[in-house]
């Protein structure tokens, strides 16, 4: 990085080497609020990119919750449009209400992952900066979080449908406030950043560091990195633990060899990692939990069922009598978090779970009536059985509209633990105003970092 708070395209493409490969003329999405970081951000990506044959869309996602908010959408793709880069506007529609803070970041998140892959671009950029590490850093330790929570954001992670990237994490916000000023442009300002009733602003004040290039906020930078890579270090653990444990099967269950997983504490957090995977709960259970199943062998934790099988394994699979109801059977419709359909189904019948329909398919199935019970069907108009994706019931071309991908809600290592609470996925314990959006939202305060 260069001594001076600027930020070149050499440094920029220093911090996207990293978060590769990219492969040829790479196809970027930028989170583009039109606030300095989210901006500057785009203006960077958009040259990096143009420089090896690519390009970069920008995403304004308009909550709709103040009343300016769509003519400063509009205003920023106007900004955009000058510096050749195209920009897309997100309206979300938003009603205030509770937990609108927690509700508009899964909203956000969900649009702008949606329309990054459905454009066809796998990379999603975030604009988060050195102060807002040290920021989320600071608020989770407050909240007496471990040291998985105080590594803070990741300048990669999976949100299923993207890859999400943070590559300004180790930039201070004055070399990105100097990149606009270079490129003459004024970014839009959202008040939300001024709002002391939100604790991470209240954090922001007492740093006293608006430009993020003193030492306090770059020893917390450096201690977020610090707890990062004994993150890693423990999540390469625990993926080589599953790796020789468990085997993850399409059908939405896991066999597990207890002699291999072990009954330590990384047998505990890879056995709540599974249980997260296959309950499609959304939230990760406690190691404390997913030791005490560990002891005993069987039970029901998350949404998942763990009972003894067949040569002294295990199987892991999803409660049956837990799943969700039907939902209607139309292109990328979710299931029970846990299933996708991908083909394009038709409209007025409905996936839902085998349940009951398990007797008539246990002769074209080896698979255990446990198993059988939760899987996806489909039903048309009258509530009949048409299908069974996943065992190309009745007939493989039968299924052809119906074809389901095994997706759970979840990705990456779970088990993170704030006060000794399950820290779910899309729960959070900061505000970031800075992802791409318009509109302040109100309520109880969260944390869109993770």
């Amino acid at each position: 990085m260069n001594a001076t708070p600027t930020i070149s395209e050499d440094d920029f493409a220093a911090l996207m080497a990293p978060l590769g490969p990219f492969g040829p003329t790479p196809r970027l999405a930028v989170a583009a609020s039109g606030g300095p970081h989210s901006l500057a951000l785009a203006l960077l990506a958009n040259a990096w990119a143009r420089r090896r044959g690519g390009d970069v869309l920008a995403l304004v996602a308009d909550h709709g919750l103040r009343p300016e908010s769509a003519a400063e959408a509009r205003h920023v793709r106007g900004l955009l449009a000058g510096r050749g880069i195209a920009s897309r506007i997100l309206s979300l529609g938003l009603r205030p209400g509770p937990s609108m803070q927690e509700r508009a970041r899964g909203a956000r998140l969900a649009a702008l992952s949606g329309a990054a892959a459905a454009a066809g671009r796998p990379w999603l950029l975030l604009g988060h900066h050195r102060g807002d590490q040290a920021e989320t850093l600071l608020f989770r330790a407050l909240r007496g979080s471990g040291p998985a929570g105080l590594a803070a954001m990741a300048p990669a992670r999976d949100a299923g449908a993207v890859l999400l990237l943070r590559p300004l994490l180790p930039v201070p916000p004055a070399a990105l406030e100097a990149v606009l000023a270079e490129a003459g442009l004024t970014p839009v300002r959202d008040p939300s950043n001024l709002d002391t009733r939100f604790a991470r602003i209240r954090l922001r004040q007492a740093l006293a560091d608006p430009g993020g290039t003193g030492p306090g906020i770059a020893a917390l930078g450096a201690a977020a990195a610090a707890f990062a890579a004994r993150r890693g270090r423990a999540a390469a653990t625990l993926a080589k633990r599953l790796a020789r444990a468990a085997e993850i099967r399409p059908e939405g269950f896991a066999r597990l060899d207890p002699a291999a997983l072990g009954r330590d504490a990384v047998a505990a957090e890879a056995l709540a990692w599974l249980a997260w995977l296959v309950g499609g709960a959304g939230f990760a259970p406690s190691r404390a939990r997913a030791a005490a199943l560990l002891a005993a062998g069987s039970g029901t934790l998350a949404g998942a069922w763990l009972r003894p099988a067949a040569g002294g394994t295990w199987l892991l699979a999803r409660d049956p009598g837990a799943v969700a109801g039907p939902v209607e059977a139309v292109p990328g419709a979710a299931w029970d978090g846990r299933f996708r359909l991908l083909g394009p189904g038709r409209r007025g019948w409905s996936i839902g779970a085998v349940g009951d329909a398990t007797a008539t398919l246990r002769g074209a199935s080896i698979l255990p009536a446990a198993v059988l019970r939760a899987m996806p069907a489909i039903r048309d108009r009258n509530g009949v059985l048409v299908a069974v994706p996943a065992m190309d019931y009745p007939s493989s071309s039968a299924c052809v509209p119906f074809v389901m991908a095994f997706a759970p809600a979840t990705s990456g290592n779970p088990v993170h633990e704030i006060s000794g609470r399950p820290f779910k996925q899309g729960q959070s314990d900061t505000m970031f105003n800075d992802e791409g959006w318009r509109g302040t939202p109100t309520g109880t305060e969260t944390d869109n970092s993770t």
